[in-house]
């Protein structure tokens, strides 16, 4: 990885949600946690996709995923995955956090939803 000065190995996450959609009650699918900053924002194929709107307003390029198992890195300036070193604590959300979730925020048309996210940006 090229450029390390967009990575803060000691920054925490912001939280074991997306922080945006915490803060409106929104939902997520997986979430994604910026290397610069710590920022955890939810994935593309979330409803607001606010990982990729935190990259594109600060400029911070690399996420790496936030969910339990996976270890992948992502650059938003060449759109590959890439690797990265070790993050701060906690490298995931909590291991019983439903996916997509938040559980007790996850609509029942959910899937409905998403379908309709998806056909509306083609």
């Amino acid at each position: 990885m090229s450029s390390p000065e967009h990575i803060d190995r000691s920054a925490p996450p912001s939280g074991t949600g997306c922080q945006e959609c915490d803060a409106s009650g929104s939902w997520w699918v997986h979430l994604r946690r910026c290397a610069a900053c710590g920022h955890v924002g939810c994935c593309d194929s979330s409803l607001n996709r606010h990982a990729t709107a935190h990259a594109r307003v600060t400029g911070h390029r690399y996420v790496q995923s936030f969910e339990p198992g996976e270890v992948w890195w992502w650059d938003y300036e060449t759109s590959t995955v890439v690797h990265g070193p070790p993050l701060a604590p906690s490298t995931t959300h909590p291991l019983d956090q439903s996916v997509p979730g938040p559980e007790d925020r996850l609509p029942t048309d959910w899937e409905e939803q998403l379908a309709a996210a998806r056909a509306a940006d083609v």
